[in-house]
């Protein structure tokens, strides 16, 4: 079995790294990435000159890019992997766009003959070099059976959520409660200094109870060293939030804390700070209070 992989960013790069180490035979392809494909390359996979030639050559191809357009385009573009994709071959898209799209994209690739999972990850960059991203899955049983094993190399955790699209509206749900919890995270430890508590203290003590949790254990420590390196770009999780919109007006749900949120990371936006980590949300805090956070 031939593996394709288009899109060799933050996550796509150790991703397709995983599956070279795991002994699949890996074709990749990013015209926006020379240098990654190069590092790919060197750590054992072949490198195509174009998504076409990906789509040609690889009985799955996956797509680990931006936004549903870039989806759309590395597909069905001028240079389109569908475009010389057979019959009976999958395309496994891990990007993280609106479920509407997915839906959308699923259909053009049945009138090809081509099967599609949707299977968005949570987990950041850390995760995604050492293998232990979340999968959420959308698609038909006996194609999630198919991939299974290839996610598995990839992530720790591999979940059929239903059917296509509700891979990415799993992880639509996902971003909004990190999103809230990281804010919620800046919020708390901003006011606690503020009353006189050393963060480091208000971390150590209430990470091991209820309000404890994965985003806590990784995002406090940024906050408090002032380290806003991209693991998830603000920009990124503004994109996401405003699928959460789009996908929340459509069936008339309430999302208050998403929508307050989104604002908050639009404002960091507008102030240059779009490509840092998601953690750079204190940075909202500490603009209204002119203070700023420490160990």
């Amino acid at each position: 079995m031939r593996i394709g992989f288009i899109g060799l960013g933050i996550m796509g790069k150790p991703m397709a790294k995983n599956l070279v180490k795991a002994g699949y035979d890996v074709l990749v392809a990013d015209k926006f990435a020379p240098k990654a494909v190069d590092e790919v390359v060197a750590a054992g996979a072949q490198a195509a000159s174009t998504n076409m030639e990906v789509g040609e050559k690889c009985d799955i191809v996956i797509t680990m890019v931006p936004n549903s357009p870039n989806v759309k385009e590395a597909l069905f573009g001028e240079d389109g992997a569908a475009k010389t994709m057979a019959k009976g071959k999958i395309v496994l898209d891990c990007s993280s766009i609106n479920p509407i799209a997915s839906r959308e994209i699923c259909a053009e690739l049945e009138k090809l003959g081509i099967d599609m999972l949707d299977a968005p990850v949570s987990g950041g960059q850390p995760k995604a070099i050492d293998g232990t991203l979340a999968f959420m899955v959308g698609g038909k049983q006996e194609i999630f059976d198919k991939c299974k094993p290839i996610l598995e190399k990839m992530g720790s955790s591999v979940v059929l959520c239903g059917g296509i699209g509700a891979g990415n509206v799993t992880k639509l749900c996902n971003q909004t409660i990190v999103a809230v919890n990281i804010a919620a995270l800046a919020e708390a430890m901003q006011m606690g200094q503020m009353c006189g508590v050393e963060p480091q203290k208000i971390f150590e003590a209430i990470k091991g109870g209820l309000a404890g949790s994965t985003v806590m254990n990784a995002k406090a420590p940024m906050m408090m060293d002032q380290n806003f390196q991209p693991g998830f770009r603000i920009d990124l999780h503004i994109k996401d939030l405003n699928n959460v919109v789009d996908a929340a007006k459509t069936v008339d749900a309430p999302i208050p804390l998403t929508q307050t949120v989104l604002e908050m990371m639009k404002v960091l936006h507008h102030d240059g700070d779009g490509s840092c980590d998601h953690s750079a949300l204190l940075k909202y805090y500490q603009k209204l209070t002119g203070e700023v956070l420490h160990h």
